[in-house]
Formats: structure tokens, C-alpha cells, sequence
């Protein structure tokens, strides 16, 4: 979590200093809901991540360095340099993808699940979302489909109370997510996200269900998200929450001070602590020291990494970039 956390404040200073290009989405005060999810797998289950989805990688264990030189568009990124904040994946700890469009994982997860059960195989697909995304039609679909074949997938709902800027409450008729899950025959589970503890339970439970050949399971997991929804975001210049709910969030509901409250009290002492949070501090500084160092990507590699051999006029193309 503390990984997470330096990460994404570290990626707003290089974003002020014009180091990442494009948007910035900080997943600040959800690190519980990453992590305890995450933590429920095995190296080998696939996992789908969303527009705000540094953490998920993070979570998951991908390599720092190389994810912040891939939101710098660096060659040395996890992707080359092609992804950038929100398309990475990295088969080496099982992220098949991240999305910037909203929902857009969910079919990726569900078509990822099948694969695992006509292979026969035991993995499990775990599928990041929002709260915004149970309105778009590929959640019900997804979660319709993988209910009738039972597939191997744990949807995860990162309910922070706010699409982009649009409230639950305005956006909702039934602002009870977990309840959705009853219309498709499968457990939907309401957690505390901020409780890493809490979610890891839920969600080993899901991942015993669903190895198991059980099906689906729905976790909505209550969280907070403490910055804005991109880089200086507002509505025509004007707050869509009030300061008072965002630092009475921070003050009551910090994932991480809960959490180190919670080894406290079980005997960790602040040695330990301390060795932690110097562990995280600089394993992210070194990520930024690689990721400036590292090149950016040369223009005649642009059609590398395609699927299928480069379209006729790509090479014409990259020859008038290196000659501009």
C-alpha cells in the first residue's frame, strides 16, 4: 500500500514537472482495495485493472521502475513506452490489460475466465471497476454470462462514491451496488475497501469459490478517493465535494494509517514501520531515476510490437518523422 501511495504522489510531482505526458488518475486512498484484493491471488491468476489503475500493477507486482518509465512514455516502460498511464499490461505477474475507456475490462475478464475454463485450467481472473461502470452495459452482460457458464472470475467494484465527477446518488436508482448481483445468481459482497484486511477475506473467499468451478462473485468494496478525479479536476471551476468530506476522509478513513494502527496493536513496532515506509520511499525514487534515464522510444520503432506485419505507408511514414 505505502508503494502505491509514494508512487501516485511522485507521479503528480513528475505530471507538475511535465515528466508524464497526457492524464494523471491517482488511486490515493484506495490502496486497501487494491491490495487486499490482489493479495488474494496467485502469480499465475490474470487480472484487468481501469483508467485509474497505477495501483493495480503495484498490487499485482509489477516492476516499479518500468511502470513509471511507461507513464513517462519511456522505451524502457513495461510496454515499450505504447501504453502509457492507462493501456499497461504485463504478463510476467498476469495483467492482460488496463482500460481507459469505463467498463471496457469487464469483457476483457469475463472472455479471459472462459479461456481459463475451456482450457481446464484453475486460474482465476480478477476484474477491477468503478462505481460508474455498473451502469454500462458490458457489466450486465459480462456478469449475465459468466454466471450462466460459471466462469472463474471475481468482479470488484472500487466504489468510491463518485464517476468522474457524478455522484452515486445522482447516478444510481439503487445506490445498493452489492444488491446487483442477485440478478445475475451470484454472491455480491458489500466491504469496508479502507479494512485491507477485510477485503483480503472477501476475496479469498471468491477465489476459493470460483477455483473451485462455484462461478462468479460480485465485491463491492467502499472506498475513498482522496485527490481529484484527473489532474485539476473540476466543474466549471467548482468543487463537485465539499474540502470538509475529503479531509475528514484523510483523517478517518486513510487506508494506511488504519492499517498501521492494526500492527501496532498486533505487535509490530515502529522500527518496522519505519523500514517500511524507507523501503517504499526509495524503491520509488529509484523508479523515477530509471524512468529519466531511460530513452524515449525511436521513431523507426513505431511499428514494432504490432500484431501483424506493419500496414502499406507505415515505413514512408516513420522515414518523414526522422527527417522532421
Amino acid at each position: 500500500m505505502l508503494r502505491i501511495r509514494r508512487f501516485e504522489e511522485e507521479g503528480m510531482r513528475q505530471v507538475k514537472g511535465d515528466k508524464i505526458p497526457g492524464w494523471f488518475h491517482s488511486s490515493v486512498g484506495q490502496e486497501a482495495a487494491v491490495v487486499g484484493a490482489c493479495l488474494a491471488l496467485r502469480d499465475d491468476d490474470a487480472m484487468t485493472g481501469t483508467h485509474r489503475s497505477h495501483g493495480h500493477p503495484i498490487g499485482k507486482g509489477a516492476n516499479l521502475e518500468e511502470l513509471m518509465a511507461e507513464l513517462m512514455g519511456k522505451a524502457g516502460g513495461i510496454c515499450k513506452g505504447r501504453g502509457g498511464s492507462m493501456h499497461v499490461a504485463d504478463n510476467s505477474v498476469g495483467i492482460i490489460s488496463e482500460s481507459g475507456i469505463v467498463g471496457g475490462g469487464i469483457p476483457l475478464a469475463t472472455g479471459c475466465a472462459f479461456s481459463a475454463k475451456v482450457r481446464g485450467v484453475d486460474q482465476v481472473t480478477l476484474c477491477f471497476f468503478g462505481d460508474g461502470a455498473v451502469n454500462q452495459g458490458t457489466f450486465h452482460e459480462s456478469l449475465n454470462m459468466a454466471s450462466l457458464w460459471k466462469l472463474p472470475v471475481i468482479y470488484h467494484c472500487e466504489n468510491n462514491g463518485y464517476a468522474m465527477t457524478t455522484s452515486v446518488a445522482q447516478s444510481h436508482g439503487q445506490p445498493d451496488i452489492g444488491l446487483r448481483a442477485a440478478s445475475y445468481g451470484m454472491p455480491g459482497v458489500t466491504v469496508d475497501g479502507q479494512s485491507v484486511g477485510a477485503v483480503y477475506d472477501v476475496a479469498s473467499e471468491a477465489v476459493t469459490r470460483a477455483r473451485a468451478g462455484e462461478g462468479p462473485t460480485l465485491i463491492v468494496a467502499n472506498t475513498c478517493r482522496f485527490d481529484e478525479h484527473d489532474f485539476g479536476s473540476v466543474i466549471q471551476g467548482k468543487p463537485y465535494r465539499s474540502v470538509e468530506e475529503v479531509e475528514a476522509q484523510k483523517r478517518d478513513r486513510d487506508p494506511i494509517l488504519l492499517y498501521r494502527t492494526v500492527l501496532l496493536d498486533d505487535g509490530v513496532n515502529e522500527k518496522r514501520l519505519r523500514a517500511i515506509e524507507d523501503e517504499a520511499d526509495q524503491a520509488v525514487k529509484q523508479a523515477v531515476k530509471f524512468a529519466l534515464a531511460s530513452p524515449m522510444p525511436r521513431p523507426e520503432t513505431l511499428p514494432d510490437f504490432m500484431f501483424n506485419s506493419p500496414p502499406a505507408g507505415l515505413h514512408s511514414f516513420v522515414a518523414r518523422l526522422e527527417r522532421n
